[in-house]
């Protein structure tokens, strides 16, 4: 919560559950990451939030942005970048989107597969691409799935195939899992990555650039550690792997560089209990899972939540959206504490949230307007 979102929010009164995004600490952020990491580009991973305020604000400071479909590459040159600081990094791409970035200038490609190589090959000829490979996500508390990267024993495979169909093999790419508090998380993926450099240049193909990924945390109810802290983590680990031969780096915060720029205010509809007996309260607002809280699944992400009532007696809640939908719980297997006193109609801020919430809110699911947001 910073001062312009509080005093935006006492005098614009917003009807409705809402996200308020504040660029001043978006802009912090930012310079940040650029005096930790001097030496390496961001790319600001536009799925975190596509606001064109923030996005305008990335462009003029210097970013170069991650994008997972042409419709985001649009939202990063209409925003002022250029297409040479734009990545498709989405691997399962449609070969007329990749044909369409082509167009528009973009010349980096993420793949994982030797099928993805192909088609980057027929549709974006000569263009760099990078090979993701796996990382087990091990400490992050919304570890990503096997849905994306290959086995890094693979990856000489896909580039060495991307380097014959004319295309440049550029390097290797990772993610080390989504809330990341564990700064040495990086240090395996970047051993992964310098064996498939040596394993490349064996065969005669000079790997340029690792991208070391998202995984810069948002502090939430537990503190994180500074940016700091995973630059030099990070740099350790590339000079213990790759020696003095130090490749490009380039990496891509989404959460990190705005997840605590935002706040969204919410009301409650419903108190109640389920039985005479029972100790537990449902507190039910008028925003839930599909109205942006998607990361609440399986309680992986657990928001700071504030009221005015904070300094009450407080008892454990169930928390809940207003939906239709017996998914749409938010929090119950480990209940959150909430005042005693709290009232139906009082109003709750849910602190860091300015990213992947307005991206996640679903399109009027059981007639509730998407999530709105103000960029301040």
């Amino acid at each position: 919560m910073t001062d312009r979102i509080r005093e935006f929010l006492r005098t614009r009164r917003p009807d409705g559950p809402c996200l308020v995004v504040d660029l001043d600490v978006v802009r912090e952020k930012y310079l940040s990451f650029a005096k930790a990491m001097p030496d390496t580009r961001v790319f600001y991973a536009v799925k975190a939030n596509p606001a064109p305020e923030v996005l305008a604000l990335l462009a003029e400071l210097g970013s170069c942005f991650d994008t997972a479909s042409v419709a985001e590459i649009e939202m990063a040159l209409a925003a002022g970048a250029t297409p040479e600081r734009i990545s498709f990094g989405n691997t399962i791409k449609k070969e007329r989107d990749v044909a369409r970035a082509f167009e528009l200038g973009v010349r980096l490609y993420a793949v994982d597969c030797e099928a993805e190589v192909e088609k980057v090959s027929r549709a974006a000829p000569g263009s760099k691409v990078f090979c993701r490979i796996l990382s087990d996500g091990a400490g992050a508390e919304w570890p990503l799935s096997k849905k994306f990267g290959c086995d890094p024993a693979m990856a000489p495979r896909v580039l060495d195939h991307a380097h014959r169909l004319g295309l440049e093999a550029y390097g290797v790419s990772f993610h080390v899992g989504s809330q990341q508090r564990n700064t040495g998380a990086w240090d395996a993926a970047v051993a992964s990555a310098a064996q498939i450099f040596r394993e490349m240049a064996d065969r005669g193909i000079t790997l340029k650039m690792v991208n070391l990924g998202g995984g810069f945390p948002t502090r939430y109810l537990k503190n994180v550690p500074a940016v700091q802290a995973y630059a030099q983590a990070i740099s350790d680990a590339i000079l213990t792997h790759f020696g003095n031969h130090v490749p490009e780096t380039i990496i891509e915060p989404g959460r990190g560089m705005v997840g605590s720029a935002g706040v969204i205010k919410t009301e409650v509809v419903l108190i109640s209990k389920k039985s005479d007996d029972d100790d537990v309260r449902w507190v039910y607002l008028d925003i839930g899972k599909f109205g942006g809280l998607a990361e609440t699944m399986d309680e992986a992400i657990r928001y700071p939540i504030k009221s005015e009532r904070d300094g009450d007696e407080k008892t454990a809640c169930v928390l809940a959206g207003p939906t239709c939908d017996s998914a749409d719980v938010l929090y119950e297997k480990d209940p959150y504490f909430l005042p005693v006193s709290l009232e139906i109609g009082d109003e709750l801020l849910i602190e860091g949230t300015g990213a992947y919430t307005t991206t996640y809110s679903a399109v009027a699911f059981n007639g509730f307007a998407p999530l709105k947001s103000y960029v301040i």
